[in-house]
């Protein structure tokens, strides 16, 4: 079961480095105004929420303890990022603040994981 686990958190970390690594591509498209939310970006997110669910079955499943309130806010930040990729995904260029916001959250994203204990 730990090398499962393992292998998901893998697939979580590959996730949201095409989410974080698609936001970085674009960031001087953005100082430009002509950012655009790329493909990597979606399935990056949405990577991390299949193994996001998965990890937190498995965990639970070997009796692990979980921070439900830090899952719940890792969820709602992910679910965030994801409604706003998926929705604006195929304009040709999306508005800075709304580009911006997007990295905020997956930059605040990856500091709860590793902060928050």
């Amino acid at each position: 079961m730990d090398v499962l686990i393992h292998l998901f958190v893998g697939l979580h970390i590959i996730g949201i480095a095409a989410l974080l690594g698609g936001f970085l591509t674009q960031m001087k498209a953005m100082g430009q105004g002509t950012a655009r939310f790329v493909p990597g970006m979606l399935h990056g997110a949405f990577t991390m929420l299949v193994t996001g669910v998965a990890l937190v079955g498995l965990n639970q499943a070997q009796g692990a303890h979980l921070n439900t309130v830090k899952i719940g806010v890792k969820l709602a930040l992910l679910i965030v990022i994801l409604g706003l990729v998926y929705v604006k995904r195929d304009e040709g260029k999306v508005d800075k603040s709304l580009f911006g916001l997007v990295g905020l959250l997956t930059t605040a994203n990856i500091f709860i994981a590793v902060l928050w204990t």
